[in-house]
């Protein structure tokens, strides 16, 4: 009532000295004197406030295509997958052990022509050089005069037999002569091996009574592989063979196929086996390729500490260079996974894995429950399906815009 007696002049003074002389003044009385100018409506009395904009939802993330765009998100569909572990070592490339050959010879001689240069590429077979041997001389000769002998002893067994056959000759007669063939016979076999043993082919031996004698002392040296020339020993001129002289003239590799050497330290050796897959990539051009574990060394290096382990890697375009120094990945463990997701895609959010799934209106915070990893991913156990589209790529800057929300209400 007294609310209602007072006038708003008078009420307006009573405020005023209430609050200089009385500041202790009761909050009833305070409200009586102020309520009676009509300066403020109490809470329901029926008056509705402006209408404000309406609240996000909690745990979502509202961004347009534009912003998502500038914010360089990207979103993929999530589904199955393989989780593999992966073990890093270096590495060096190699030329294979398998396709690396010396060209060499098994004779003395002198080196009179070489048809083949560093770089040059040479077929299997094919003649790199030519050398005079006069061991090589006497050898044909030999092989030559006990074929000849066995050639003709040969007629003569024959003749034998056929007279003893029909009791012509006497059985003597004939044992001799087969005991003689069968002996020029075994030199002539001797005169051959040593021919073959000095590097002279079925062919060219056969074609020995047809050479000249002016080439006696030629001989081809021929290449034992395919490939392209590493090395040369020896110049024109330059006596080879053996008693202390060089006897290698060219060394030729096949870079078709490469090794890739290994150190794995005796701790992760166990993990490491024969067929596995292996990737190397170089810092320099960041490319990479996949090869399979041939071979693990039984011992380790006295100096390192560490097994030699070798990689052959396919390299048909020979761009993998014997020399260059490779960073390798050697997959440990490949197991099938429901569903996986990029290491970068989770996001801890109030202490929990949480990732962000696209809906309509922008990015849902999800929890997550996580499980086995790997190097690059993830594997979801409970909280998203097969299907369903999460951003993979600066997932963090939705967590950010997360807390902003969160710290402006």
């Amino acid at each position: 009532m007294l609310r209602r007696l007072l006038p708003v002049p008078l009420a307006v003074a009573g405020g005023f000295l209430i609050a200089t002389w009385w500041p202790s003044a009761p909050d009833a009385v305070r409200s009586l004197l102020t309520g009676a100018g009509g300066g403020s409506m109490p809470r329901g009395s029926g008056q509705t406030a402006a209408a404000g904009p309406e609240p996000e939802k909690p745990g979502l993330v509202r961004l347009t295509d534009t912003q998502v765009a500038k914010s360089g998100i990207r979103t993929a569909s999530i589904g199955e997958g393989r989780l593999s572990r992966h073990l890093h070592v270096p590495g060096t490339i190699v030329p294979s052990a398998n396709l690396t050959a010396r060209i060499a010879v098994k004779t003395t001689g002198t080196v009179v022509e070489l048809r083949k240069g560093l770089g040059d590429r040479v077929a299997k077979g094919e003649v790199v050089a030519l050398l005079d041997s006069r061991e090589i001389a006497d050898s044909k000769g030999e092989y030559l005069a006990a074929r000849v002998s066995a050639e003709l002893q040969k007629t003569l067994y024959e003749r034998d037999k056929a007279l003893w056959d029909k009791r012509i000759s006497s059985e003597q007669q004939y044992l001799r002569s087969q005991a003689s063939y069968q002996d020029l016979k075994v030199k002539e076999d001797a005169a051959r091996r040593k021919l073959t043993f000095l590097g002279l082919s079925p062919a060219e031996i056969e074609a020995l009574p047809n050479q000249p004698e002016a080439q006696f002392e030629r001989q081809e040296i021929r290449s034992p592989l395919g490939g392209r020339i590493v090395e040369r020993r020896v110049d024109l001129g330059a006596a080879v063979g053996r008693d202390n002289l060089e006897t290698e003239l060219y060394s030729v590799v096949d870079l078709s196929k490469v090794w890739v050497d290994l150190a794995v330290t005796p701790g992760d050796l166990p993990l490491v086996r024969e067929g596995q897959i292996v990737t190397v990539r170089t810092q320099a051009t960041d490319e990479q390729a996949e090869g399979r574990i041939v071979f693990i060394g039984p011992v380790l290096d006295q100096n390192t500490r560490a097994a030699r382990v070798v990689a052959e890697l396919p390299n048909p375009d020979e761009h993998w260079r014997p020399g260059t120094f490779v960073a390798a990945e050697i997959a440990v463990s490949d197991k099938p996974i429901r569903v996986l997701v990029r290491s970068e895609a989770i996001q801890t959010v109030d202490g929990k894995p949480t990732v962000f799934v696209e809906v309509d209106a922008g990015f849902a915070v999800r929890p997550v429950t996580v499980g086995r990893s790997d190097d690059r991913s993830v594997e979801i156990t409970a909280g998203l399906e097969p299907g369903e589209t999460i951003a993979v790529v600066n997932s963090f800057t939705l967590k950010a815009e997360l807390g902003k929300a969160a710290a402006e209400d």
